[in-house]
């Protein structure tokens, strides 16, 4: 496919505000996880906390869409110069010529729990009835009003997947002549229904994550945002680039992967198809990794079975947690830095690799300069999408 160029990109999670502040954590190897502390009755687990949302309200001409999760789609739009660069895009090809597709989980769920348990004789309490905000779409209304984007504005709900996916919805509609660029990216805030239901599935560890590991027992769910503008580059031009995507159904089950990880094969195929290159050629694989038995067995067979051992593949989950419909946009961040900066993140907090995981599956950091990285995301009912990113020809 033709490449796009990424003219932006950002993450906010638990290690931090903006790209940087991810970069050190990583190079590190310091954990965001910590013990759960979120809500009145907390669960005994680890979680991935981002600090600060509490005391950094909205700013008062956005009062109408105030809640925990548009606060975090606002910070994370504040970092590494994304409103400038939104600006920038906007004046060159008009506002109705830029998409704006975000992916999330939950969305504003939380505002929505808070209002039924605060339910005044039946009615949500003045100050939460508000109707937009307790929308699937929320996160899109309010960023689309923040930034001043006109053109087409989606919310992709694909569970974990979801802000992989939104890569390759901007690039459909980019390459459709719909549109000349794309804001991608997602957010996804802890609440109880996270929490819970993850935990109501016998998925979540009362210990920090650790992927891979034999003794692995479950998931540290995180919170997070991130984004990444998209526009049309030129063949030679310079600069970090999303070069394919692929994106397949395993429709198997509701929460477990298919076991012979069909669909994370056929995604992974795809976006090395649709990059034009081999699997040989990608230097970092960002895995899905989420550390529950099922997941991390299935994916590592499937990398095995498709690259080969000079990979170096890891999950940064140990790192941010599990942050749902905002890991894809989060770890394409992870993988664009380790083109930028030869950073190639290992696995944290596990002390030893499954012997049934292929030699691909790294503990430590390396560093090395690569051509391309991937990113896998594997959502629930087998909703995947992997992820190509390369640079410019002439870098």
């Amino acid at each position: 496919m033709p490449a796009l160029a990424i003219r932006a990109y950002s993450a906010t999670t638990a290690l931090g505000r903006g790209r940087l502040a991810q970069q050190q954590a990583l190079e590190s190897r310091r954990s965001g996880l910590r013990r759960n502390d979120f809500g009145s009755d907390p669960l005994d687990t680890w979680i991935g906390r981002v600090d600060g949302l509490e005391d950094e309200p909205l700013p008062g001409r956005f009062a109408q869409w105030e809640c925990r999760n548009n606060r975090l789609a606002w910070l994370a739009l504040q970092q590494d110069g994304l409103v400038d660069a939104i600006q920038a895009a906007l004046a060159r090809h008009g506002a109705s010529r830029v998409a704006l597709v975000l992916g999330t989980s939950t969305s504003s769920i939380g505002a929505t729990e808070e209002a039924y348990a605060r339910l005044d004789d039946g009615a949500f309490p003045a100050d939460l009835a508000r109707p937009r905000v307790h929308t699937p779409h929320s996160l899109g209304g309010f960023v689309q009003e923040a930034t001043g984007i006109r053109g087409p504005c989606m919310t992709v709900a694909t569970a974990c997947s979801s802000s992989a996916k939104v890569f390759a919805q901007a690039a459909r509609l980019i390459h459709a002549g719909l549109v000349d660029a794309a804001l991608v990216g997602g957010i996804d805030t802890l609440c109880g229904s996270v929490l819970f239901g993850f935990n109501s599935l016998g998925l979540v560890s009362s210990q920090p994550a650790r992927p891979f590991d034999p003794a692995r027992d479950g998931l540290s769910l995180g919170e997070a945002g991130g984004y990444a503008l998209l526009e049309r580059c030129g063949d030679d031009e310079e600069g970090l680039q999303l070069r394919g995507y692929g994106e397949s159904s395993d429709a198997h089950h509701m929460s477990a992967p298919h076991p012979e990880g069909l669909g994370a094969r056929k995604a992974m195929a795809d976006a090395l198809q649709r990059a034009g290159i081999q699997a040989g050629d990608v230097g970092y694989l960002n895995l899905h990794g989420t550390a529950t038995p099922a997941n991390d067995a299935v994916e590592a067979a499937a990398v095995a079975a498709m690259f080969d051992e000079g990979l170096h593949a890891g999950s940064t989950k140990g790192w941010t947690g599990h942050t749902l419909g905002a890991a894809g946009i989060v770890e394409s961040v992870f993988a664009l830095i380790a083109l930028d900066e030869g950073l190639l993140p290992g696995t944290l907090n596990s002390q030893a690799l499954d012997p049934a995981c292929g030699p691909q599956l790294r503990l430590d950091n390396a560093h090395a300069r690569i051509s391309y990285a991937m990113n896998n995301s594997f959502g629930f009912g087998g909703n995947n999408c992997s992820l190509v990113f390369g640079k410019g020809a002439s870098r």
